[in-house]
């Protein structure tokens, strides 16, 4: 049964392609789209506040059930009221389902994403998957955690967010076809059991999303999408492995989004480059999510328009480069940001030399107002009819 107090909207449908203005109705307020989800992995989006996010136009975030299962634990966020009173946002909010951690963690895909304390060396996170669910340690503590889809429904329950995920599987690029088809299948057997649960103990205000898998083959993506679309989640989610090159993943979304549902909210799950956001909405995509903004300002890359950049034909620039060693302009001129309104390129430039964090946080609430705004612009040219012509300033050829 769709969740009561979620919505989805469709306002308008490009002439030109599939693209389209929509609104996602939430308990927590809504969300304009296309849109961007900042990724907040362990209930705050690294370096910076939710005054930062907020000032700079955010509309929802995202955290990870995975993480937070283990630190802090649901029980400690559900006493807090769930992660809108634990974070202090008050706005939309998506939680995964802790599946991609689980799975990609075991087979070696974001395993530089964690800090903290390591696993002993030789010992692997994920140990089995079984119908029951996927067994793994704790990178915490290397304790033994049985992650169901009943688990999965009840962690993201006492988070409290807006948008909540059923538990998936998810294979490498390389995995046999017959294991990618076991995989969907049984992950369609734990998305019931996710519904089942959320209908037994939710509280009717969270949208469960179930992800359409598959890997990169046709037949099984269209039995994944068709369960999808007969089951009457609340919205539907492209996941799992897109192919080894960006036309690959790009066919793969394509085909995809064709065979799902075309009134049902889709999101891309992990995909937010600014190349594959311009590619993937015009496929009709809803939202996207992306460590990368952030990340990358860490490490002093910021985002401009191509034609901002006089090094070199891309909307990214290097703010730790000798160039800005004495470059007093703001990152952007057209940008409004905190931190293109009160500081230059040559005194961030000095923040990274001295290994001053603030030169991250800076670059990081840029990053964060240039996608915001560049979504918006985004649904601008959807509604005026000039998508090509937006495109041009934020991707180079």
């Amino acid at each position: 049964m769709a969740c009561s107090e979620f919505d989805f909207e469709i306002i308008k449908k490009s002439k030109s392609c599939n693209a389209r203005l929509g609104i996602i109705h939430t308990p927590h307020g809504n969300v304009k789209t296309p849109a961007i989800i900042f990724c907040g992995t362990k209930a705050t989006v690294k370096w910076v506040t939710i005054e930062h996010l907020k000032q700079e136009n955010t509309q929802i975030i995202l955290s990870n059930t995975y993480h937070l299962l283990l630190q802090p634990g649901p029980e400690i966020i559900k006493k807090a009221g769930g992660l809108h009173e634990f974070t202090g946002w008050n706005g939309p909010m998506f939680t995964d389902s802790g599946g991609y951690q689980v799975f990609s963690l075991g087979y070696g895909g974001v395993a530089a994403e964690i800090k903290g304390v390591r696993l002993p060396k030789g010992k692997k996170s994920l140990l089995r998957v079984t119908e029951e669910g996927a067994l793994f340690r704790s990178y915490i503590d290397g304790k033994k955690v049985l992650l169901t889809p009943e688990l999965s429904i009840q962690t993201q329950i006492s988070l409290g967010a807006d948008i909540i995920v059923c538990l998936d599987e998810c294979t490498p690029y390389n995995t046999d076809k017959m294991l990618v088809s076991n995989s969907m299948v049984r992950n369609k057997r734990w998305a019931l059991r996710c519904k089942d649960e959320l209908e037994r103990n939710g509280n009717g205000k969270q949208g469960l999303i179930n992800v359409v898998q598959g890997g990169i083959y046709e037949d099984l993506r269209l039995e994944s999408a068709e369960f999808a679309n007969t089951n009457n989640f609340d919205g539907l989610a492209i996941g799992g492995s897109l192919g080894k090159t960006s036309d690959e993943m790009y066919s793969i979304v394509k085909m995809t989004k064709e065979m799902l549902d075309e009134t049902k909210y889709v999101h891309l799950l992990g995909i937010g480059g600014i190349k594959d956001i311009f590619t993937c909405f015009k496929y009709g995509i809803d939202t996207f999510d992306c460590v990368s903004p952030t990340r990358i300002a860490r490490h002093g890359i910021a985002l401009v328009k191509v034609k901002e950049n006089k090094i070199r034909n891309s909307n990214q620039i290097n703010i730790t480069s000798a160039p800005f060693t004495e470059d007093f302009t703001p990152i952007s001129n057209e940008c409004e940001c905190y931190t293109c309104r009160n500081f230059t390129k040559a005194y961030i430039h000095h923040l990274f030399k001295a290994k001053e964090t603030l030169g991250g946080q800076l670059i990081s609430i840029h990053n964060i107002r240039f996608l915001n705004t560049m979504m918006e612009n985004i649904r601008k040219s959807i509604d005026n009819e000039n998508i090509d012509d937006i495109e041009k300033d934020y991707c180079n050829e």
